[in-house]
């Protein structure tokens, strides 16, 4: 693969993406590999320049050219990972010629990381993966992996330091970030494009075959497979770094804390729920994208659906009473903004726009808090005079509009909408704030991160560890060091 990216951080960065890493690994490693060789892959250990006589480009076009023959045997650190010891820069060695690169290539280097990570290390590489937190990846590379003779306390909080800048500048969405000119998709996705393709067939997405599944991209025909693919094609990332593939209903639910709104905008991903519930039992729901913005009550979308004949095809959308052109069984949800297009929106602004930051002084909750939902009726504004039935239930704030009637927007089984204040109260696990180390217990409704699959029956009646916390993200165990269960939001733990 060629590295996407201006700078060696972009291009390392985008490179473990790609290899299917979560932020908190990327980081942890990267962190590390900053420490060793500020991310230069010539990089010659500074100690030796002087005892060996060369610099980092002189060091490594000797090695190229063969009239240095001491790679192996000098005991010094070279590249990324400062390979010191004889065994390993001999393999890196073996590894550059056999790839007829030089040994201070950048992609080499990384392909040799991976290689080592996979057939050598792969406690550490299962440990990048399921990671709650970018320290205690930091602290298995650097122990693990690197070894360093300074193995302190000062050392890790360094390292993971350094981990916690490239997260905080590559994993948190920016919102408004324009990349480049946005271009809509009127046709469908080329054969090869890997934001179409699953991971088992080479591509960058985890969602599954579509039904049929396309010959060219088998995440197609399926609207989830294609939603996915293509808000994340919309910012350029070399993976699927946005939302997840679950029931398309769902889709919010599972934002990451993306905004989202009622008002269309490019590249935005429209919802819509199928029948009465967000649960999957009366159906999955339908999702869309969208790519041109006629006006404020019209829009056109790139769109597939599971089951189609037709992998791909683009809709004129007209607003109508709001549910954008779907038929009488769905309900629209909202778009969810892609932070990758600053994008053009409506030319006639939302009266009272929501917030999606934090909470304002004259508000309890903030955007993000679980909460239970005590609304027996809730609105499709926050101003609305009228509203629907809905039921009590656990819920998510996702929106808030201080100074309106209905100021919270709230998601949860059986709530869709905006409610009342005094409609919300605090649930109780959100005063019981969660710590590494904590026993928990998992409730029954709990699914795994990031997707609707269920845990194994006997996870939900063990006594849990809370290995690492990343948000809504913790990742929990039956041990207290070792072998990981996997991650779940935190609203389903419970301190035991």
């Amino acid at each position: 693969m060629s590295l996407n990216g201006s700078t060696n951080e972009e291009k390392i960065w985008n490179y473990l993406k790609a290899k299917g890493l979560p932020d908190c690994g990327i980081a942890g490693l990267m962190g590390n590999l900053y420490a060793e060789s500020c991310l230069i892959p010539t990089n010659l250990q500074n100690s030796y320049e002087k005892t060996l006589g060369f610099t980092d480009a002189t060091y490594t076009a000797a090695v190229d050219k063969g009239t240095y023959q001491n790679f192996v045997k000098d005991s010094a650190g070279y590249g990324l990972a400062q390979w010191t010891y004889w065994s390993r820069k001999k393999n890196l060695l073996d590894f550059a010629k056999k790839k007829g690169k030089s040994i201070g290539d950048l992609e080499m280097q990384l392909d040799f990381l991976m290689k080592e990570l996979r057939e050598g290390y792969k406690a550490v590489l299962t440990t990048l993966k399921t990671v709650g937190s970018v320290r205690q990846a930091s602290d298995a590379v650097l122990l693990q992996f690197e070894r360093p003779a300074d193995q302190s306390e000062t050392a890790k909080k360094r390292r993971a330091s350094f981990g916690q800048k490239y997260y905080d500048r590559y994993a948190k969405p920016k919102e408004g970030q324009a990349v480049g000119t946005f271009k809509p998709r009127l046709t469908r996705p080329e054969a090869g494009n890997k934001y179409y393709i699953t991971k088992a067939s080479g591509g960058w997405s985890d969602a599954i075959k579509g039904k049929p599944a396309d010959a060219l991209c088998n995440t197609l025909s399926n609207c989830v497979g294609y939603a996915y693919g293509r808000f994340n094609e919309i910012g350029g990332y070399g993976c699927c770094k946005y939302l997840r593939p679950v029931n398309a209903e769902n889709f919010i639910q599972f934002a990451g804390g993306l905004a989202v709104g009622q008002e269309p905008k490019l590249g935005a991903c429209m919802v819509w729920r199928k029948g009465a519930t967000l649960n999957g039992s009366d159906g999955a729901g339908h999702v869309a994208i969208v790519e041109q913005i006629i006006s404020a009550t019209e829009i056109v979308t790139s769109e597939s659906g599971y089951g189609s004949k037709t992998p791909f095809w683009t809709k004129r959308r007209k607003k109508g009473a709001g549910n954008w052109g779907a038929g009488s069984g769905y309900t629209f949800l909202g778009f969810i903004y892609n932070p990758a297009v600053s994008g053009s929106t409506t030319t006639t602004p939302a009266p009272n726009p929501p917030t999606t930051g934090g909470a304002t002084e004259a508000l309890k909750y903030k955007v993000g808090q679980m909460v239970q939902s005590l609304a027996k009726k809730h609105y499709t504004s926050s101003n609305a005079a009228t509203g629907k039935n809905c039921k009590p239930c656990e819920a998510k704030v996702t929106a808030i509009n201080p100074g309106s009637k209905h100021p919270y927007h709230v998601v949860g089984t059986s709530v869709y909408g905006w409610v009342d204040e005094d409609d919300i109260a605090a649930t109780a696990s959100a005063d019981a704030a969660l710590a590494v180390g904590d026993r928990v217990k998992m409730d029954k409704s709990a699914t795994i991160y990031g997707t609707m699959r269920k845990f194994a029956a006997w996870v939900y009646a063990a006594k849990l560890y809370v290995r690492g916390i990343d948000g809504n993200r913790v990742v929990v165990s039956t041990l207290k060091s070792g072998a990981i269960t996997g991650a779940v939001d935190k609203k389903h733990l419970t301190k035991v």
